[in-house]
């Protein structure tokens, strides 16, 4: 039997309206469902397509075994999320074995910081894969201030606020527009970083992108911790007629 075929679908930053037509086709078309989702949770990619599914669907959720309770440095962070990984893969490879496709469901753009990518590095070159691109979560963020991220020449610069806040705070000053994701529990050395910079006043943060929760507010005013779909922005002021 001739393998199926392992899809990567993106589903854009969290409104179904924002998905493009070939993800839609293929999420209410879709006989095997996965996603990944933290354990005892829903699943924020599961809940973007709810309502969508046909009635015999079959759904494989993934359920990170460690996500913030180990350091990201620690050599057992990714022993687990490895052997997870290869969990993960080893279904998905006998589920197509059988001539089955699978829709993997992917928040944002599957090939932008996704889990989805290391199960497409597993699997490529063994099973035929399709990967459909999504709206990214910070082009959801930075539509939703009203305001252009990008001008003319303007140097764009996208982090992850887990880095060492020496890291952060020189590039944050050597940028001209900014976006900076996994912000949580970050904040606090974010805005120092940020501070030391001289940008913390020029900075918006965005929450739940797209979803029914959005909230835009600047900066300063955000709290001490703030939800998982958060994202912090820098508008630049390039060149301009």
């Amino acid at each position: 039997m001739s393998s199926g075929t392992l899809y990567g679908v993106g589903l854009g930053p969290g409104a179904q309206d924002l998905m493009s037509l070939r993800a839609d086709r293929l999420v209410r078309g879709a006989r095997h469902l996965a996603y990944f989702r933290k354990a005892g949770r829903k699943g924020q990619a599961r809940a973007i397509v709810e309502g969508m599914l046909r009635p015999d669907v079959v759904e494989f959720p993934m359920e990170y075994p460690v996500t913030t309770e180990i350091p990201l440095d620690d050599p057992r962070y990714n022993e687990i999320l490895a052997a997870f990984y290869a969990q993960c893969t080893a279904h998905l490879r006998a589920l197509m074995a059988q001539g089955a496709d699978v829709v993997v469901l992917c928040e944002g753009d599957p090939f932008f910081y996704g889990s989805f990518m290391h199960l497409y590095t597993r699997l490529r070159g063994s099973v035929p894969i399709e990967v459909v691109p999504g709206i990214t979560g910070m082009s959801g963020a930075w539509t939703a201030t009203g305001q252009p991220i990008t001008w003319g020449d303007d140097v764009l610069t996208v982090l992850m606020a887990t880095l060492p806040e020496e890291v952060l705070r020189e590039k944050i000053a050597n940028t001209d527009a900014l976006v900076v994701m996994k912000i949580g529990r970050n904040l606090p050395k974010l805005k120092r970083a940020l501070a030391q910079a001289g940008r913390l006043d020029d900075a918006w943060i965005v929450e739940y992108a797209q979803m029914p929760r959005q909230r835009v507010m600047r900066l300063s005013e955000a709290e001490a911790v703030t939800p998982y779909f958060s994202i912090v922005l820098i508008h630049g002021q390039g060149r301009r007629p």
